[in-house]
């Protein structure tokens, strides 16, 4: 582990266990009291890790840079791939538009289609870390579980793509005290977003792309999915319907899609 260093607000918790523990060994019968602050602290922690776009438990990018937001860059994630099906559409429409994005891949998808990691990669697309098996109870996990579920990732997709991913998501951003430090360790950096389409359970074209939209600026993180999309009544993934009309506005105001990566000068 490299320098990590808990934020603020951990340190205040940890604090306040230390006051706790030497207030019970000093006035055994305030037990009661000393435990209700306890359990309201644990209660703060957890929705500071139920609060995706919150720092209070470490870095998390949640807008791009002022220097990338100066030069009119945006950055266009997309999650839970690679998908047989929907990626390579999302990469000709990518390409159609002249646009770069990052992907957050699943590593055992990746493992199994690793024909369109490379694909991504060579349309000059970034290849990032969405966890080894995306399961919902790692929010739950101790520092062993994040270690595992994100250095497993790193290994499947370095091999892949040829280059380290340098950021990771969290499943639907939830996480706990215990990602920070594993983060610091593999070189990664926490990435959310500024907003998000719910494009994962809302079949509508136009309201998945009016959340996207709304209040669009220069240095907006935007998250789409070809991983698990909702399907439109047709059965087509929201996400195919939705692309082309974002990139299309994009492009009338004058705004950039790039990776994370060179937004944020990381190589």
């Amino acid at each position: 582990m490299k320098n990590w260093q808990p934020t603020p607000f951990l340190k205040c918790s940890l604090a306040l266990h230390l006051a706790l523990l030497l207030a019970w060994l000093l006035q055994p019968a305030s037990w009661p009291l000393l435990l209700a602050i306890f359990l309201l602290d644990h209660l703060v922690i957890a929705l500071a890790g139920l609060w995706p776009r919150s720092r209070l438990l470490g870095e998390n990018l949640v807008r791009l840079p002022a220097a990338a937001a100066a030069r009119g860059e945006v950055a266009i994630t997309i999650d839970d791939g690679p998908d047989p099906v929907v990626t390579p559409q999302v990469l000709r429409i990518l390409a159609a538009h002249g646009a770069k994005a990052s992907f957050f891949c699943i590593g055992e998808r990746a493992a199994a289609h690793p024909e369109l990691v490379q694909a991504i990669v060579a349309a000059g697309h970034a290849v990032e870390n969405h966890g080894q098996r995306h399961r919902n109870a790692l929010a739950f996990s101790g520092f062993a579980g994040w270690r595992r579920e994100l250095a497993d990732a790193q290994h499947t997709l370095t091999a892949l793509a040829g280059s380290p991913p340098r950021f990771y998501r969290a499943l639907a951003g939830i996480r706990n005290p215990f990602l920070d430090p594993v983060l610091q360790s593999l070189g990664l950096r926490l990435a959310s977003w500024t907003r998000r389409g719910f494009d994962t359970r809302n079949a509508s074209a136009s309201d998945v792309l009016a959340r996207l939209s709304r209040d669009l600026a220069a240095g907006n993180i935007l998250l789409l999915h070809d991983g698990h999309a909702a399907r439109d009544a047709g059965g087509e993934p929201v996400i195919l319907a939705v692309l082309p009309e974002l990139l299309t506005l994009l492009a009338r105001h004058g705004l950039r899609p790039v990776t994370l990566r060179d937004a944020c000068h990381e190589s």
